[in-house]
């Protein structure tokens, strides 16, 4: 049962200000005009606002413990992301908990509730496909608890974020198959409720765009799955429609897509070229080898953990959330080799 002790986000939203606005005015920050200190102050006092005494302890005090919410361990480059992690954190001396919300809502509602309760001194976080509501989150933020979104980010969380340009990415992606002379092109595509779903999307249709193709949305397939990839090909070709290209939103996709190809008698990359993301390393054992968006997940983890542990040990309350864009590179194998 929720608690009914009044919290800074219930006067933020009474107010129809900040949280963040509402802690700096209750500490007489500067930054803060009178007029807001003013209201905040008094209408805390209407409502007997108390500070949060587990919040207070969880930030006066550290477990020298970091919490890291991932969609899936088995994905070569969510375990990337937790190798970089893992070396930063080994190196300041904390502990890793890593939580796998399997692409749930619930379980990552959960996985946020399992870290609070360790007091964990600030937590990575991509979000899973199912997750539309951010309460779960914000209210760790609203405890004293620093967020650090990585590849999945979220635009309702003002926090720290490490991405790279999806939308460049797939971009270059599509363009390389344009220029090995590919005008059908099917993408099969992640879920548009994520951001990086939409992103990688538009980075395609920007591509056929400018290259004057049109965007067939018989070849759009959200499907970003292996097991997906191989419904959505054999649909697709059963129907007489035939790409002479593939843009995957990921590399299990790629290779689902793949296998079904060839088992229809396609030949890759001659008849059907292939490009995935990701760059894990089942992209070196296809037949042929897979061409691939390298993410630098290592790269992403490192990056991302160094961001929560500038929060976590500096001095500072407030804070302007940085954004941090990686480059990723199309790395060009068999599967997409210029005739």
């Amino acid at each position: 049962m929720r608690s009914t002790q009044i919290t800074i986000k219930d006067i933020a939203r009474i107010l129809g200000i900040s949280p963040s606005t509402v802690s700096r005015a209750l500490k007489d920050h500067p930054d803060i005009n009178s007029d807001t200190k003013k209201a905040v102050n008094e209408l805390a006092t209407k409502l007997k606002y108390q500070p949060n005494a587990v919040a207070l302890s969880l930030k006066n005090s550290r477990s020298n413990t970091i919490g890291v919410i991932i969609p899936e361990i088995v994905h070569y480059f969510f375990s990337s992301v937790i190798s970089g992690i893992e070396d930063v954190a080994s190196k300041k001396g904390f502990t890793v908990i890593i939580c796998q919300s399997n692409e749930s809502y619930d379980r990552e509602v959960a996985n946020a509730r399992t870290l609070l309760s360790h007091r964990v001194d600030g937590i990575l976080v991509s979000i899973s496909k199912e997750t539309h509501l951010f309460d779960h989150l914000t209210d760790l933020q609203d405890g004293g608890i620093p967020l650090v979104f990585f590849d999945r980010i979220t635009p309702e969380i003002n926090a720290d974020q490490v991405i790279i340009d999806d939308m460049e990415a797939s971009y270059n992606a599509t363009r390389h198959l344009i220029e090995i002379g590919r005008k059908r092109i099917a993408h099969f595509a992640g879920p548009q409720s994520l951001i990086i779903g939409r992103d990688r999307l538009q980075g395609y249709m920007n591509a056929l765009t400018e290259a004057g193709l049109p965007v067939d949305n018989r070849l759009i397939v959200e499907a970003d799955t292996f097991e997906r990839a191989r419904t959505a090909v054999d649909k697709m070709l059963d129907a007489g429609i035939v790409p002479d290209g593939v843009f995957a939103v990921n590399d299990l996709t790629a290779i689902g897509a793949m296998q079904t190809i060839q088992k229809k008698g396609y030949k890759i990359p001659e008849e059907i070229a292939v490009v995935g993301f990701s760059d894990g390393r089942f992209s070196g054992i296809t037949d042929p080898n897979l061409s691939s968006v390298d993410q630098h997940g290592y790269e992403m983890g490192i990056t991302a953990a160094e961001m929560l542990f500038q929060r976590i040990l500096s001095s500072e309350d407030e804070y302007v959330p940085e954004v941090k864009i990686l480059k990723a590179d199309l790395i060009v194998r068999g599967s997409s080799a210029k005739e």
